[in-house]
Formats: structure tokens, C-alpha cells, sequence
């Protein structure tokens, strides 16, 4: 999600069309969807037609139908995201809350998605039991997807896509299990096995894991995995483990989630501080403007709720601060600016509650140099 939204930042387009419709996970709130999407689609297409041209309407409202006409409500999250040029056109289902609305101007809107996703905790959570593995994909307290074989991101896997069933690795037979040496050692290749395809699908994204099942599978899964530094959470109360829906196992985590967000606070402060001591600390919002803008951020922190309206003279590289948000030539945030230039060029961002930050301190950017 991260990676589009940066490749979307970077297109111009006269107009880019931006368009976010509220769905529903399930039924029957979802039957609304369709209705909701299709008078945003009226609004955009009226709005197009009004302030361009009837062929370019025609064009853009083209490539936004091919992609929504046969979208299934089933899989909706809680935003439906719709980005379109005379080019092409995006759509991506999001795990949060955006305002319904639809904005044309000369990039896509996503500032305010980045600066959400950016906020968020995004993590796997691994679920295990002896004889069935689950890989669920959160954002904070939110469901993004569940594998499923059926899955495009798994098609083509050098190893077991999830959900994975052992039905070779464990034995029924008395005999077998009386040894318990040999019952510890088909639960540990079993999980070997799901560990394999935990790192397959955690290389495309990074993200940290948390590990769901009883104790000893969660012994035994820290035990044969390959990256055990991945783990930020093990949670071992969770019921229901092969049935229950996904967001009940999310919901399970969250305790485990806010304990692994605080440890993120607590680093990021030793972080500050050690580079502090560098000389590799920008804290004037010019200055911090400056080094985004050239690529030398490598991590952005920023006290949660920080918005600070500026006038922007990206030729200059100045930063000038501003009172009225609705002025003339003003970016009424100009701080979800700075998060999308330190994120475009790779850099990590990361919001601290006041509490933490201080209320003298609202940004920090450390620099790579």
C-alpha cells in the first residue's frame, strides 16, 4: 500500500482525479456500497465535464468504470480509493476511515492517506495450531486481508500458501505419540514448514510478525524460525484459533499491539537523542523542509495531530509559516508534505503522542548525513 501511494505522489496529471467512497466489511452494510460508489462516480463525472473537456470526461470516466464495474462489494474494507488519469486508473480498498469526497487538481490526494498509514501499526499475525496455520495481515486494530489460496500474491509461491492444513507432519497412532520426542518433533517441522512461507510473503514487505497460539507452539515456532528478531508479539489467550473470524484474532492482539507501539515510543526517543548528539537532528520546520526535500531524511518524527499551514517555494526549497490555511498560495499542511517528500525518498516516518514528543517539540527529522 505504502509502495503505490509513493508511486501515485509521483504522477502529474492534468486533471488527476481523486475520488474515496466509506464501504462496509459486511453484509448487509455493504449492499450500500454499490449505491454510495456510483453517486460519487456521478460527482466526479459532472465535476470533469464541468471543468475540462467532454472527450477528456469521457476518457477518464472510461478507465475509472473498467476498473470499479465488476468490483465485489464482498471485499470491501472501509474506503474505497479510486485515483485516475486520461492515463489510467487505481483502486485500492483501505483499512481506515477517509471523508467521502472527490478532489481534481494536478496530483492525487494522498497526503492525507499517507500520513494514516504512516501512524499505523501494520504487522502479520501469524496463527498456529498444531495442525493449521493462518496468516492474517492488520493495521492497528483492523483487518486488511487474510490469505487465501485463491490469493494473487500467493499464486506463484516456492513454498505452502496459507491457509496450511498438516496432514502429514503429526500421528494419530499411540504407539507414536507416546514418545514425546517424536509428537515435539512433527509439531517442529510443521511449523518450520509455515515458518518457510511466513518469510516467502514477510520479504515482500517487512512488516513485524506477531505469533498466535498456545504456548508451546509458540515455543516451539520461536524455536525453528528463521528470523526470531521479526517477532515483536507472541499472544497466547486467543480462542477460537482455526475458526473464530480474523478480526476476532485481531482483536485478541491488541493489548500485545499497544505494548509493541510504546516500545516504538521509547526507541524513538533514544533515536532522537543519539542523533541529537550527532549534530544529525533538524527540528526548525525549514530547515526540516530543506532536508526532505533533498533526500537526506531518514526518519521523521512527528507529534500526533501536528498540522502547520505554510507557503511552499519548492525552486527555493523555502518553507515560509502561515496563519489562514485558506490563503492565497498557502498548503494548509504543510507537515503531510514533508511526510510524503521523507517517505518518497525512503525514508520511515514515525508519530509520537504529545505525552511523548512534548509540546514544545511537534517534528523532528533525522538526517541521513
Amino acid at each position: 500500500m505504502k509502495a503505490t501511494l509513493k508511486s501515485l505522489r509521483a504522477i502529474q496529471a492534468d486533471p488527476a482525479v481523486s475520488i474515496f467512497v466509506k464501504t462496509h466489511r459486511k453484509h448487509p452494510e455493504n449492499e450500500q456500497d454499490p449505491i454510495a460508489l456510483k453517486n460519487q462516480l456521478s460527482v466526479a463525472e459532472e465535476r470533469i465535464t464541468n471543468e475540462y473537456d467532454k472527450r477528456k470526461a469521457a476518457a477518464i470516466m472510461e478507465k475509472i468504470h473498467a476498473k470499479t464495474d465488476e468490483l465485489d462489494k464482498n471485499y470491501n474494507l472501509d474506503t474505497l480509493a479510486i485515483f485516475a488519469s486520461e492515463d489510467d486508473a487505481q483502486v485500492l480498498r483501505l483499512p481506515l476511515d477517509a471523508e467521502e469526497r472527490v478532489i481534481i487538481g494536478k496530483r492525487f490526494a494522498t497526503r492525507d492517506l499517507v500520513r494514516d498509514m504512516a501512524s499505523a501499526v501494520h504487522y502479520y499475525a501469524v496463527v498456529i495450531t498444531r495442525e493449521h496455520a493462518r496468516l492474517i495481515e492488520a493495521a492497528n486494530d483492523r483487518v486488511v486481508q487474510e490469505f487465501d489460496r485463491n490469493d494473487s500474491e500467493q499464486n506463484h509461491m516456492a513454498h505452502i500458501p496459507f491457509p496450511i492444513e498438516n496432514t502429514t507432519l503429526y500421528t494419530t497412532s499411540g504407539a507414536d505419540r507416546s514418545a514425546a520426542s517424536n509428537e515435539d518433533n512433527y509439531l517442529k517441522e510443521f511449523l518450520n514448514r509455515v515458518d518457510k512461507s511466513v518469510q516467502e510473503l514477510w520479504g515482500e514487505h517487512k512488516m513485524p510478525l506477531v505469533i498466535v497460539g498456545d504456548a508451546r507452539n509458540i515455543s516451539f515456532y520461536k524455536e525453528v524460525c528463521d528470523r526470531p528478531e521479526n517477532i515483536v508479539a507472541t499472544v497466547d489467550n486467543v480462542t477460537d484459533l482455526e475458526d473464530g473470524s480474523a478480526q476476532h484474532i485481531i482483536d485478541g492482539v491488541q493489548e500485545a499491539i499497544e505494548g509493541y507501539r510504546k516500545q516504538l515510543h521509547e526507541q524513538a526517543l533514544g533515536e532522537i537523542e543519539k542523533a541529537r548528539g550527532n549534530d544529525q537532528v533538524r527540528v526548525d520546520l525549514q530547515e526540516v523542509y530543506q532536508a526532505a526535500f533533498q533526500g537526506a531524511g531518514e526518519t521523521l518524527y512527528v507529534r500526533q495531530g501536528y498540522i502547520q499551514p505554510a507557503k511552499i517555494d519548492e525552486k527555493a526549497q523555502t518553507l515560509a509559516l502561515a496563519d489562514d490555511p485558506a490563503a492565497d498560495g498557502v498548503t494548509d499542511d504543510a507537515v503531510g508534505e514533508i511526510i510524503e517528500l521523507v517517505m518518497h525518498n525512503g525514508g520511515k516516518v514515525v508519530f509520537l503522542p504529545a505525552d511523548i514528543m512534548g509540546e514544545q517539540q511537534a517534528i523532528a527529522l533525522v538526517t541521513r548525513y
